[in-house]
């Protein structure tokens, strides 16, 4: 059996027209980072960016640039071989509970269901596993967030791809960690369902003003989503260029079409990227 719910999440109520302030705090910071892979391939070379509290973040580039790679490195999963990176002026270290990670495939367990799922990343970090029933209505209300209320018991396989990657995502936020590092999470997405979790994404983010730190090949998704668009360039990937989108929050992704400047922003980071692929 397979369920789906094509619903758009509920509105998280922001006031109209409402701007954020510019966040001052560094919290992650990258400076002459490189790394190169056994055998010798050189995948980043001399990157450098900052990445202030409350500021989401999107890093673009070519295909095999090392924006993966980039992104283990400050959570721990690869070790740092040159440069300097610090989250929240520390050294990246694995399992570090200010940070949580939101990969391409949702990595669900199939034998907890979705409300199992959600919480998972919050009990493996309790002292006994123990939830408390605060946190368990937060999940419920993060479930209905992403679309998902009456599907608290449903298991993964019962899913589609669109909602077992709403349930990560529900799981992402549940976790208190300030930080979320973001690996092209709706890329495998239809082009529907991949629009309705970014507007959730962004409503979510707007409640809880996190620090994310996401990577797309969708310049759509990067224009929508960020405050900032760090450009890549191939291989060795370094940072070429860091572009400032000046586009009023809350957004409301279908919009963004009859804006021209979100069609100036693509234009101007298309002919970096297309730069950078010329063979």
């Amino acid at each position: 059996m397979r369920l789906d719910a094509g619903a758009m999440p509920p509105n998280i109520a922001v006031p109209a027209g409402a701007t954020r302030a510019p966040p001052t705090q560094t919290c992650i910071r990258v400076e002459g980072l490189s790394h190169r892979f056994a055998g010798g391939l050189l995948a980043v070379d001399n990157a450098e960016f900052t990445v202030t509290a409350g500021e989401f973040v999107v890093i673009v580039g070519p295909s095999g640039c090392g924006k993966t790679t980039i992104l283990n490195i400050i959570a721990g999963l690869e070790a740092q071989q040159s440069g300097a990176v610090s989250v929240a002026g520390k050294t990246p270290k694995a399992g570090r509970i200010d940070i949580a990670y939101m990969f391409a495939q949702d990595a669900l367990l199939p034998w907890r269901t979705v409300m199992g799922n959600v919480l998972f990343g919050v009990e493996v970090r309790s002292p006994g596993g123990q939830i408390s029933p605060a946190v368990r209505e937060e999940a419920r209300e993060l479930i209905a967030m992403v679309g998902l209320s009456g599907f608290e018991d449903a298991y993964p396989r019962q899913l589609s791809h669109g909602m077992r990657q709403r349930t990560a995502l529900a799981r992402t936020f549940l976790m208190p960690s300030p930080v979320l590092l973001m690996d092209e999470p709706f890329g495998a997405l239809d082009a529907h369902t991949k629009l309705t979790l970014e507007q959730g994404l962004l409503r979510l983010w707007e409640r809880d003003k996190r620090t994310v730190l996401f990577i797309t090949h969708d310049l759509a998704e990067a224009i929508a989503l960020a405050d900032k668009i760090l450009v890549c360039t191939a291989r060795p990937g370094s940072i070429k260029c860091e572009i400032p989108i000046d586009m009023e929050r809350p957004r409301n992704i279908g919009a963004l079409q009859n804006d021209a400047r979100y069609h100036d922003y693509h234009r101007r980071i298309w002919t970096e990227l297309a730069a950078e692929m010329i063979v």
